[in-house]
């Protein structure tokens, strides 16, 4: 990779790399980092009942580990993304891996769950590396091997998630101590600081202007505001007060941040960019892929832990046979994550994502209609996961493509907000959904609404089927190699 940068008013194409052997280092670098995300991601989930016998809490105050890292990530991410435009990606992923190394150290070693929380915020940054990391690579790499190293990111993300997940659950089963638990993952994440500052160079800007803080202020309003409510409706339902004020607030805040953003002059967001096929159902298909990425995993996870005896359903899984039966499932979307590249130039883009959201479709339809035996579960999880790993690698590639150059940090940025908001409202609706099918003064929710979730993230996978149908890909996206 080189620091050729573009002539003042030429194309906005991405400059040569350098030599092979120095892109490849670079991007090995950078799949690293995403491998640490990805562990990082899912390695909390199968210790969440432990933090909360650790520190004393209950339940619904657990919830919050979750929802405080993706209710910090979206408010991070767009940020970082136009930060990364205006001063370099380099930079911003470095200050990235800072909050994410201090937020998994203090999460180790927290005196009590206020100061957990608070790791949870800076550990949000998560969500802003694989978005830098897009746009580092499209700004120092020809179109196609940009392309490929995107693909090995995400497929790096995919992996760590599966290490992630397996990991500490036998770590936890091995070592008594928690807090020894986790600092596995808090040394993972301090090693790759230092490793940021090795050969990994910066972007060229090709942006002026400056952050634009109002926005980003209103913007992390509206989605504090969103989460407020939808996180309650748990207890109180979609139509009581402690849900409606709060998406009244966030409708009323989401109006004034769009009136101040279609003023400025730099916004965070250049929400006039979006309003063309090319790109908005594209985001649109993004919040639905966050409600079936996000949504589904604790559902399917409390669904395989119930027993039958007592529950009428389940298998009565501990949390490292949970995740060694979403195991074929992940080896799946790690395969199709790291293939999407080839596939794509194959059949193109829109085929693919279309062919994607059409198997994470069929996928939850099998598990609302057959999940009496583990193997029909683990079938059905194969489904979904062999699209889930097309349409992470290909999700990313289609919005940035078809953005301007010098707003690719802010895209990609946009794409993984909007994923993260789909999954925080996912998890309202099927917190919600769970509890109307709890009976009165039970502890657990029949099968039914169990059914009625996987139904739900089925219509979402068809949803996400047409709007990519109505989208537009740009012509470099649809060439093929026939």
């Amino acid at each position: 990779m080189t620091d050729t940068a573009a002539a003042p008013g030429g194309p906005a194409a991405a400059p040569p790399a350098g030599p092979a052997a120095s892109a490849r280092t670079v991007v090995g670098l950078l799949v690293l980092f995403e491998l640490m995300s990805g562990f990082l991601q899912t390695g909390i989930a199968p210790l969440l009942p432990d933090l909360g016998d650790h520190h004393g809490v209950g339940d619904s105050a657990v919830n919050w580990v979750i929802s405080v890292q993706l209710l910090s990530g979206a408010v991070l991410v767009p940020v970082f993304g136009r930060l990364g435009d205006l001063h370099g990606h380099r930079r911003m992923l470095r200050v990235a891996l800072v909050s994410v190394a201090a937020g998994t150290l203090l999460l180790a070693l927290a005196p009590n769950f206020t100061a957990l929380l608070l790791a949870r915020v800076l550990q949000g940054a998560l969500v802003a590396l694989l978005p830098l990391e897009i746009a580092l690579v499209r700004n120092r790499l020809p179109v196609e091997q940009a392309r490929a190293a995107i693909a090995r990111l995400v497929g790096a993300l995919t992996l760590g998630s599966l290490v992630g997940a397996v990991a500490m659950g036998a770590i936890s089963q091995a070592v008594a101590d928690l807090r020894l638990v986790l600092l596995v993952p808090a040394l993972l994440a301090l090693a790759c600081v230092p490793v940021a500052f090795w050969r990994i160079p910066e972007s060229v800007p090709r942006t002026a202007g400056g952050p634009d803080w109002p926005g980003a202020c209103l913007l992390g309003a509206a989605l504090v505001t969103l989460l407020a409510g939808v996180s309650r409706a748990e207890h109180g339902g979609w139509l009581s007060a402690q849900v409606l004020l709060p998406l009244l607030a966030c409708a009323v805040l989401a109006g004034v941040w769009v009136r101040v953003e279609l003023r400025t002059e730099d916004p965070l967001v250049d929400l006039r960019a979006l309003r063309g096929r090319a790109v908005a159902p594209f985001y649109l298909t993004s919040f639905f892929f966050g409600v079936l990425y996000f949504g589904s995993q604790s559902p399917n996870a409390t669904f395989l832990a119930a027993d039958a005896g007592t529950d009428g359903y389940g298998f009565g899984l501990h949390a490292l046979a949970i995740s060694l039966v979403g195991l074929p499932a992940t080896l799946a979307a790690l395969a199709t994550s790291s293939c999407t590249a080839l596939i794509a130039r194959r059949i193109g883009y829109r085929p693919t994502l279309i062919a994607a959201f059409s198997l994470i479709t069929a996928g939850f339809v099998a598990l609302a209609v057959l999940h009496d035996a583990l193997w029909q579960v683990v079938a059905a999880l194969l489904l979904c996961g062999t699209g889930t790993g097309a349409a992470l690698g290909a999700m990313p590639t289609v919005i940035v493509e078809a953005t301007p150059v010098d707003r690719t940090g802010v895209a990609s940025a946009l794409y993984n907000n909007a994923k993260t908001v789909g999954g925080a409202v996912a998890g309202g609706a099927i917190a919600s959904l769970l509890a109307s099918a709890t009976p009165l003064g039970g502890a657990t929710p029949s099968e039914g609404g169990y059914t009625a979730v996987w139904a739900m993230c089925a219509v979402f996978g068809l949803a996400a089927v047409i709007a990519v149908a109505l989208g537009r890909v740009s012509n470099v996206l649809v060439t093929t190699t026939r």
